[in-house]
């Protein structure tokens, strides 16, 4: 019975959550939004009208448009957890721009998101009807199910109570319940369909044009190259500097090793045997180093068994004890694939260093063309980014694969750190050892 009302309890919940999610992004937007929408048009007017007037349009016009811009933005954060997500379609401010008023001027005039976004304040102050109702109906209903069970349970003198409800008589309390649960259900039935239209009409005018989303894209690319160029000669570095303090050191002390024990041969025999003993340990340990530095690069694993296998050997490797998922019907490309594996192995080494967790896991999977990773973890929470913990190495190389990657970490736990890598799967690796006995 207990796993019947867990499953009905996970459908009703998950039929309620959108509505609950609607109805707040609802109030956000009439609280918040619609009445900045019609001060903000109002001051837009003004400044350009001032225009004129000593100039003061030059100075005030820019500022307007930064208050603008901070609202709209605020609405483009709440159309994320709609099923119509609104992108940023502005560009960074030119350094010219900031040298003075003029420029500044000139430079928000010249810009189409500037206009878009003052076409936008008034329709959206009337689509923003459409907010009210996704608010409003689940209230109204929710009023009308608890008001008269919450008034008859804190006094006896209760009629002429209620916002939205008549309770004039019992037989009109009593009837408040099931028209309250009627009007709360299709609110929150129909709350997130309400915010997904007025999301929806506010795309026409907020979000990026097709030339918007080209710079933009132009403007990414160009973060990416710098990133990854950046992260290659630091790579580079890295390798030179291992090669040369590592193996390079234990080549050259194994040749003056081999040549001393040369010159000894005749003299002291038992003396070139040692060095040359010493010269054998000597070579097998730049040999190791080599090799790790070789795995550094491209891990073997990788080669030998994929991306399924390599990260089930990475998790072996960690404590806490780590379950790894994994649903792919090939292989990923090998950039791809190496990005993956170094991503996972940098979030399971915070994992083990800095979580404190009982328990981790990590999920691969491909649809839709992305690559998807999930690494979780119960324990302490707290990532972020600028934390110190290597979460902004990992996105910067992703972010060189058109990848991105959010992380959830409330204090307390648990951490979640979800990427996505768009990549087409080849056919399955097969490892090499794999038909041996």
């Amino acid at each position: 019975m207990s796993v019947v009302d867990s499953s009905v309890r996970a459908v009703v919940w998950r039929w309620v959550r959108p509505g609950l999610v609607a109805a707040g992004q609802g109030t956000a937007v009439v609280l918040l939004c619609l009445p900045l929408n019609v001060v903000l048009f109002v001051l837009s007017v003004v400044s350009l009208v001032l225009i004129p007037v000593f100039g003061i349009g030059f100075a005030l016009f820019p500022a307007v448009t930064v208050l603008v811009r901070w609202s709209l933005t605020l609405q483009r954060r709440l159309s994320r957890f709609s099923r119509a997500p609104i992108a940023s379609p502005y560009q960074p401010v030119p350094a010219d721009a900031q040298l003075g008023t003029w420029r500044r001027f000139r430079w928000v005039v010249s810009d189409a998101a500037t206009w878009r976004d003052l076409a936008w304040l008034i329709p959206g102050a009337v689509t923003g009807t459409g907010c009210l109702l996704a608010a409003v109906l689940p209230f109204y209903g929710l009023e009308g199910v608890l008001l008269v069970p919450l008034l008859l349970y804190l006094t006896t003198d209760w009629y002429g109570y209620g916002v939205f409800w008549p309770l004039d008589n019992i037989v009109q309390a009593w009837s408040s319940v099931p028209q309250g649960l009627l009007f709360l259900c299709g609110g929150l039935a129909v709350a997130p369909w309400l915010v997904w239209l007025h999301f929806r009409f506010a795309g026409f005018f907020l979000a990026p044009t097709q030339a918007q989303e080209l710079a933009l894209r132009v403007r990414h690319l160009a973060a990416t190259r710098a990133d990854t160029i950046d992260t290659q000669a630091a790579e580079l570095r890295r390798i030179e500097r291992d090669l040369h303090d590592g193996a390079q050191a234990r080549l050259v002390a194994l040749r003056m090793s081999i040549g001393l024990a040369e010159e000894l041969l005749a003299d002291d025999p038992a003396r070139a045997a040692r060095l040359l003993g010493e010269a054998q340990e000597a070579s097998g340990q730049a040999l190791v180093e080599l090799r790790d530095l070789v795995r550094g690069i491209y891990p073997p694993v990788l080669a030998e068994r994929g991306l399924d296998g390599a990260v089930r050997a990475l998790a072996l490797t960690v404590i806490p004890p780590v379950e790894v998922e994994v649903e792919l019907p090939g292989s990923p490309p090998a950039a791809v694939e190496s990005a993956a594996y170094f991503a996972v192995a940098e979030l399971l080494t915070n994992v083990a260093k800095h979580s404190g967790a009982g328990r981790a896991w990590v999920r691969l999977a491909h649809s839709g063309g992305l690559l998807r990773i999930q690494v979780g973890d119960d324990g302490r929470g707290g990532a972020a980014f600028d934390a110190g913990s290597g979460l902004a190495g990992v996105r910067r190389r992703l972010a060189a694969f058109d990848g991105t990657m959010t992380v959830t970490s409330p204090p307390g736990g648990p951490t979640v750190v979800t990427m996505e890598l768009p990549c087409e799967l080849s056919s399955r690796r097969i490892s090499p050892s794999s038909g041996t006995g």
